[in-house]
């Protein structure tokens, strides 16, 4: 008898900086992924199908026209009877696009909020054609979804405050994969700043910069990523004068490879004007899998992902004066460093384990499905 498929959904397929969905489904030990989306970004790492595929000369065209219309007769044809046993739609904005197709497929729906679309206000939703939609479709969502997954607990209190119901809104950390990421060996810290993030307001990587150029011996600042902010933000480095290598964005398991050798990961997140929070932050609990200690904007989930003194240290959202004091502590001490990288280890082998949360996912599916059938 064949696996169950569980649709994966998201309009934008395999982006380097969404590794996460793709880690989760292929974490899955009795159901089988199968990818759907309107354009693709990278390699798939199993069967994937997308509108581009229909008329590959006039894909873009396509992906925005089934971005206004909402149609989802091109998914169907895409299908073709294809049975499917749960539509999973990564980001909320998904999730409202998939209620009809769920609806056609007979399948219930689940949808994980990440971080955007739970925190950022309508005034921004509205000035993305990608997300305009989505406030207008968001009670639908919130009526007519079976399981909303939260990948925080301060994202799950966004939704409740939306209205979404909470006996169906719950939290589910996605993971990372502890038999892979195995700690680093000795020695293997050169003691250098690592920053991975896309170059967005959200990510506050400007509050970085300023924090090492507070610093009595700035240390070697490595950044990984790409973002609109980009050549705003080698400017600022110049100006206050950081050096800052800029290396754009990376394949994953070079992002591991640099994550290994650093001396701390940083995420200085900041809530923008427009709301938006970072939701969880999974590079540091990727960074702290490979026993890299993690300095964390208190701000939005960060917090759930770093154990302030235990994983490393949390520090007030655009304080550069503090997270320079928490940089010189960190980077000053290899023994602290050790002690970090342990904790963090062992808190996200503990809590964060990619095949035990996507084996509970699993189950979750077997109870929407079983309740479906009763």
């Amino acid at each position: 008898m064949s696996a169950p498929v569980a649709l994966i959904l998201r309009h934008n397929l395999f982006r380097r900086s969404e590794p996460f969905i793709t880690q989760q489904a292929g974490a899955f030990a009795r159901y089988r992924p199968l990818y759907l989306g309107r354009l693709r970004y990278g390699p798939a790492p199993g069967e994937a199908l997308a509108l581009e595929d229909l008329a590959p000369r006039f894909k873009y065209g396509l992906a925005a026209w089934q971005m206004l219309s909402r149609d989802v007769g091109p998914y169907m044809r895409l299908l073709a009877g294809r049975r499917v046993a749960v539509v999973h739609a990564h980001f909320g904005i998904e999730g409202a696009y998939a209620l009809p197709l769920a609806a056609r497929l007979n399948a219930p729906l689940v949808t994980t909020f990440h971080g955007f679309d739970a925190t950022l206000g309508t005034a921004g939703l509205l000035s993305s054609p990608a997300w305009a939609a989505y406030p207008f479709l968001r009670g639908r969502l919130a009526r007519r979804g079976d399981l909303f997954l939260c990948v925080s607990d301060f994202i799950r209190g966004k939704l409740l405050a939306q209205g979404f119901p909470a006996e169906k809104t719950r939290v589910h950390y996605i993971g990372v994969d502890t038999a892979r990421l195995t700690p680093r060996a000795a020695g293997g810290d050169e003691g250098f700043v690592l920053h991975v993030a896309r170059l967005v307001e959200v990510k506050g990587t400007e509050y970085l910069l300023r924090a090492v150029a507070k610093m009595a011996r700035p240390p070697r600042l490595v950044m990984i990523g790409e973002g609109p902010l980009r050549a705003r933000l080698a400017a600022l480095a110049g100006e206050l004068g950081v050096r800052a290598e800029f290396l754009g964005a990376m394949a994953h398991e070079e992002v591991l490879g640099w994550m290994r050798r650093a001396g701390v990961l940083v995420l200085p997140s900041v809530r923008t004007r427009s709301g938006r929070e970072e939701g969880l932050g999974m590079v540091t609990l990727e960074a702290a899998a490979l026993g890299v200690p993690v300095i964390g904007a208190d701000v939005g989930g960060i917090g759930e992902a770093v154990a302030d003194g235990v994983s490393g240290f949390l520090v007030p959202s655009r304080d550069p004066e503090a997270l320079a004091a928490r940089l010189e502590l960190v980077l000053g001490d290899a023994a602290l460093r050790a002690r970090l990288g342990a904790g963090g280890r062992a808190r996200v082998v503990a809590g964060f384990d990619l095949a035990r949360q996507s084996a509970a996912l699993e189950a979750m599916y077997d109870e929407l499905r079983a309740a479906r059938a009763r």
